[in-house]
């Protein structure tokens, strides 16, 4: 009996997760713009431990108390010695060594798990359950080819982000993810259109409402989004990327690709935002996910990219140097 009333409580208890999600959308009552939509304008952001895919298939989707401080105190001592004194006798690196990238100064990883629905998350991904993306056999062996062939072709070869057209690790979207930094986004709205301006590398979003899509030989950076407002939510479906863009990592799109996303006001402080990405060209079934944004505590700053920026120039100039050296 009393296994049975365990089993009965848990099962009450998964429920109620499953609910709490409309729960908490019908508890907030969200602000309105003067044509009575719901107000999504402001700067906001979704900087968090949290990524896209869990860590490791042993977590579960959502954390208990004990595991959100275990993780949160292992990401603050990492800031902690990243942020140590340097030895200033050490000298420079070793000819060929690795010399690092940024100190944890310029970066904005995030020091909480991200919580959704109230719930602390392992990963950004609720389908499949074990919180990675679900990769097809043939988009394997189409992202080994794009893999293998990056950086051999010039400048166009390198990725869009290295060129400095489109913001890194996914943060442009869509589906658009918290990245290591430069997480900032600003939302205008009309009662036409719905603008999303992208603190890394300066991405508009322009996404249409009411209105059908582009040609698909019109091909956008940031694809051809178009939406409308489905109750309090704001429904925008993605298609037609460019394609240095679609083969561009952590989020593959092939030229089947759906993306649809969903904004919702949750609370005076978050903006819901879950999105589903449909494209059987990469996977082997359409993947969900979701996360929250908060107001930012500052403006959409300048991302000026290339100014001063001689990586690419390098890079290219060091293998022109290998080929003649090979000849």
């Amino acid at each position: 009996m009393r296994h049975s009333c365990i089993r009965l409580a848990t099962a009450c208890i998964a429920a109620g997760l499953l609910l709490a999600p409309a729960a908490f959308a019908q508890a907030y009552a969200p602000p309105r713009t003067p044509d009575g939509k719901p107000d999504l304008e402001g700067m906001w952001t979704n900087t968090s431990m949290t990524t896209l895919e869990r860590s490791t298939s042993s977590l579960p989707l959502i954390l208990d108390a004990a595991q959100v401080d275990r993780m949160e105190q292992a990401r603050l001592q990492q800031e902690v010695s990243a942020n140590g004194r340097t030895n200033p006798d050490e000298g420079a690196p070793a000819s060929g060594a690795n010399v690092g990238g940024y100190n944890a100064f310029w970066l904005d990883r995030g020091m909480k798990v991200g919580v959704v629905h109230g719930q602390a998350r392992s990963s950004w991904i609720t389908d499949p359950a074990d919180g990675k993306m679900p990769f097809s056999g043939a988009g394997k062996k189409r992202i080994a080819a794009i893999l293998a062939t990056r950086n051999e072709d010039g400048p166009e070869g390198m990725n869009p982000a290295d060129r400095c057209l489109i913001g890194s690790r996914g943060s442009g979207g869509p589906p658009m993810l918290n990245n290591i930094y430069n997480n900032t986004y600003q939302i205008v709205q009309t009662p036409g259109n719905v603008m999303i301006d992208v603190e890394m590398m300066h991405d508009a979003r322009i996404i249409r409402l009411d209105q059908n899509h582009k040609p698909a030989a019109l091909s956008q950076w940031l694809g051809d989004s178009v939406g409308h407002w489905d109750g309090d939510t704001l429904v925008v479906e993605t298609k037609n990327w460019k394609r240095l863009h679609g083969d561009y990592e952590p989020v593959y799109l092939s030229e089947q690709a759906v993306v649809t996303e969903r904004f919702t006001r949750t609370g005076p402080d978050e903006l819901t935002y879950a999105f589903e990405v449909d494209d059987p060209g990469f996977y082997t079934q359409t993947w969900k996910a979701e996360m929250v944004f908060t107001p930012s505590n500052g403006p959409v700053y300048e991302f000026a990219c290339h100014e001063g920026n001689h990586a690419l120039h390098g890079i290219l100039q060091g293998a022109r140097i290998l080929e003649e050296q090979a000849r």
